[in-house]
């Protein structure tokens, strides 16, 4: 499903229908609020540290970059990193290890899939059994991918990504708006804000939330195309993604320089099935276009389409690891004590 154009509107306009809906947003703002509530005495604590990557928002923000990312930044061969993920699209309730020869995005989600290119990752829908099955193989530091709003774990480091040029949205609850929070609530719980997003994006996103988000530790992060060699300067390309917002792929191929003579926005991790993939590589063929995708939709291509479409991989980039680094001595020595 696709948000509501209202969901965009600034903080200080959110429209009508989000005044209408402000009633419903109230229950599920509350019922978010108890469940956490509730949760929080039967919390369990990871024997190694665990991190949350998680948003407020519905709808990507840019977590799968971000746990790439720190993969890359905190795997060591004294502390190797381990992913539990809910595996969101796939049939396997877990805890069971993503296995990329013998499983598919049916059977865990496409983000794990991915995911399981940089660290090991354990799909779970109780998170609490996930992080054992993550520990007794051997972790030495869980990384959980989403669950910011679910308590079964006493996460010791919390960090909350957002897009800087999508920011809070219209700063309403569901249905009136994109948070699953309010803002003020979500960052009393988290220890640091990522933002992710190019120079003026960020700007943007401090001159409007910046009240907001004070007193947050802040990394600031840019998601690039990963320089594979390909040359994309004047490909023509039919696009097509089933990502949470498809034209930032779009533009960023444009970006790089390629022809994109057609897209395809799908929604957020639709199946792809042959039927469809048939259908479309008949458009190229008939546009003289090169099927492109991206790495997430990739996961869920079948077997046999994965040498006929390219992919676009992104990785992100963060200048500064700083805040990060202190706020994981800082979490260390909390469990330390």
């Amino acid at each position: 499903m696709r948000a509501p154009g209202f969901w965009s509107n600034p903080p200080d306009a959110p429209g009508l229908a989000a005044r209408l809906l402000a009633p419903l947003a109230a229950v599920y703002g509350a019922a978010t609020a108890r469940r956490l509530a509730r949760g929080r005495a039967g919390a369990v604590r990871g024997a190694v540290p665990t991190i949350c990557v998680g948003n407020l928002t519905a709808g990507g923000a840019g977590k799968t970059p971000a746990v790439i990312a720190l993969i890359g930044h905190l795997d060591r061969a004294d502390r190797p990193v381990a992913v539990v993920s809910r595996g969101h699209g796939g049939r396997l309730p877990g805890p069971v290890r993503v296995d990329p020869a013998r499983h598919r995005a049916a059977d865990v989600g496409d983000e794990p899939l991915l995911l399981a290119a940089f660290a090991p990752v354990w799909v779970s829908r109780d998170r609490a059994a996930g992080l054992r099955a993550a520990e007794a193989a051997g972790a030495g530091l869980v990384v959980f991918d989403d669950g910011f709003q679910n308590p079964a774990v006493d996460y010791d480091l919390r960090l909350v990504v957002a897009d800087a040029r999508l920011g809070f949205g219209n700063g309403r609850v569901i249905p009136a708006g994109p948070l699953r929070e309010p803002v003020a609530v979500g960052l009393a719980r988290a220890d640091l804000l990522l933002t992710v997003g190019e120079p003026a994006a960020q700007d943007r996103f401090d001159a409007t939330w910046g009240d907001a988000i004070a007193g947050t530790a802040r990394l600031r992060g840019e998601v690039a195309p990963l320089e594979t060699g390909m040359p994309w300067d004047a490909l023509r390309v039919l696009a097509f993604a089933g990502i949470a917002y498809p034209d930032k792929f779009f533009a960023t191929l444009r970006g790089l320089g390629a022809e994109v003579v057609a897209t395809r926005a799908l929604d957020d991790h639709a199946a792809l099935s042959a039927a469809m993939l048939t259908r479309l590589e008949g458009q190229a063929r008939s546009l003289r276009a090169q099927l492109v995708t991206t790495e997430k939709d990739a996961a869920r291509l079948p077997p046999a389409w994965r040498g006929k479409v390219l992919t676009l991989p992104v990785r992100l980039n963060v200048a500064d690891w700083a805040p990060l680094e202190a706020a994981v001595a800082a979490a260390l020595a909390h469990r330390a004590a």
